[in-house]
């Protein structure tokens, strides 16, 4: 009696816990249709004339990864990485599982995935296609300031990988590289982070650890200084609609960063730390004025500001930045650098910020990475099959 007394009580507790259940089910699926759309559903479409990633708004966190292609991997051999990441891409970025994904489960939010493929100058040895290789695909010249590992710099090929949940980029990366481990293995991975979705109002700069303001001189989307500056005009022709990607990794020395006032770091930088603005401005967007001087002769901004050393000399050099924050392995700054031409856009910042940038003294460039990034694709196409079906 004892027995079945325990099993009708246990059933009927189970019965009572299923209407519970259900109660607790309805009550969720009534508050689920009085709340906003989920932020981890919003999809980025990742077929065009560019691929997504570049001109996309930027997304709360990002994973830049580089592969070495093994030794026996030719034309056809890439073809068939670059069709199976450009399917998994079709399936992740839409919230539908990679294929042969064993984690089908943590693919079904997609928020604003985006992966955006690189090209390195292996490649071309690779494709037997020497002669399009663009000629600023190779390593950055040797700048004094660098202190360059080999941990975090170079790379056959590059996987850029962004999304507002963090959960949603892991697994995005965990698919793509696994699906082409016969043709490729992991250089490196680097992580980086910005400010989280729906934290911050919308059109605020990002900042980085350092407190400032990061990236406020940038080409807007859709316009024609966007569209000169980052997309490639076709040189080489296979290019037009693609552009570089250079990846600095940059080490920022925090605690001594932290030892100077609020007043020095803003003659460092050239820009007030509380707002962005210029010291010659009120508002994060005023242009800086390089001439104004002080009640007693000098420079506002000094010229070995940060500001100063980075501003354009001409109309080639500008570029889109776009930016992450690394803490793990030190602290610093993922800078990714997109342009048409490496050569006429970014060295000649980069020299004169490696000449004299008040900056290096709590800044140093610890990886850097060149890559050329394929223009977009279509539904039936792959990234750079423009350069391999020809």
């Amino acid at each position: 009696m004892a027995d079945v007394s325990r099993r009708r009580l246990l059933g009927g507790s189970a019965a009572m816990l299923g209407v519970v259940g259900l109660g607790v089910g309805g009550a969720g699926v009534a508050a689920a249709t009085r709340e906003p759309e989920r932020r981890g559903a919003h999809t980025v479409e990742c077929h065009g004339v560019h691929q997504a990633g570049i001109d996309t708004e930027p997304q709360a966190f990002a994973a830049f990864v580089a592969l070495d292609l093994k030794p026996d991997v030719d034309r056809v051999g890439l073809i068939g990485v670059m069709k199976v990441w450009a399917e998994d891409t079709r399936r992740l970025t839409r919230g539908v599982p990679a294929l042969g994904d064993t984690e089908p489960e943590l693919a079904v939010d997609p928020a604003r995935l985006t992966v955006t493929v690189g090209y390195g100058s292996a490649v071309f040895d690779a494709a037997a296609s020497v002669a399009a290789r663009p000629a600023w695909l190779r390593p950055l010249p040797s700048f004094g300031i660098d202190e360059l590992e080999d941990r975090f710099s170079g790379g056959d090929l590059l996987l850029q990988v962004c999304g507002d949940d963090p959960m949603t980029v892991s697994h995005a990366v965990r698919a793509l590289t696994k699906s082409v481990r016969s043709r490729a293995s992991i250089r490196w991975v680097q992580r980086g982070f910005r400010h989280a979705a729906g934290t911050r109002p919308e059109g605020l700069t990002m900042r980085n650890l350092m407190g400032q303001v990061d990236g406020t001189v940038n080409p807007q989307p859709a316009t024609p200084d966007f569209d000169r500056q980052v997309w490639n005009a076709g040189e080489p022709r296979w290019l037009a609609g693609g552009t570089s990607l250079v990846l600095r990794r940059i080490r920022v020395e925090l605690d001594t960063w932290d030892e100077l006032d609020r007043p020095a770091k803003d003659l460092v930088m050239g820009r007030r730390q509380s707002d962005g603005s210029p010291l010659t401005g009120a508002d994060e967007h005023d242009d800086a004025d390089f001439e104004a001087l002080d009640d007693h002769g000098i420079p506002v901004i000094p010229p070995e500001a940060h500001v100063a050393r980075a501003r354009p000399r001409s109309a080639d050099e500008q570029f889109l930045r776009r930016a992450y924050n690394y803490d793990d392995d030190g602290a610093g700054l993922l800078f990714a650098a997109y342009q048409g031409d490496v050569d006429r856009q970014f060295v000649p910042v980069q020299e004169r910020l490696a000449e004299h940038d008040a900056l290096n003294t709590w800044t140093t460039p610890v990886g850097s990475a060149v890559f050329v990034i394929p223009p977009g694709y279509g539904p039936d196409g792959y990234p750079g099959d423009v350069l391999l079906e020809n």
